[in-house]
């Protein structure tokens, strides 16, 4: 199947550019080789207030992302210590919108 990657606009303006380079084309090649290949495989799926989403680990950072039939809607990309706090409101305005 062929996947396709819907990013929240915020991981172009605001994840991405803190991350530092080296790290951004590590977590570009996580995404690429195992998440495209399967998605269900690649990633773990969460608990509790985040059921039904999934994360990717790529190093000390995470991507959490959804499954929609052929997309993959990654809401967010950041360090394994604050991402799970920063998720929940991109998650609930993805949501009403």
């Amino acid at each position: 199947m062929n996947w396709r990657a819907l990013y929240h606009p915020d991981v172009r303006k605001v994840d991405l550019p803190k991350i530092p380079r080296n790290l951004q084309a590590r977590i570009r090649k996580a995404i690429e080789l195992r998440l495209f290949r399967d998605p269900i495989l690649a990633g773990e799926p969460l608990r509790k207030s985040l059921k039904g989403y999934r994360k990717l680990r790529a190093g000390d950072y995470r991507v959490i992302y959804r499954i929609e039939k052929a997309d993959i809607l990654i809401f967010i990309i950041g360090n394994r210590k604050e991402v799970y706090r920063k998720v929940l409101p991109r998650t609930k305005r993805a949501r009403n919108t």
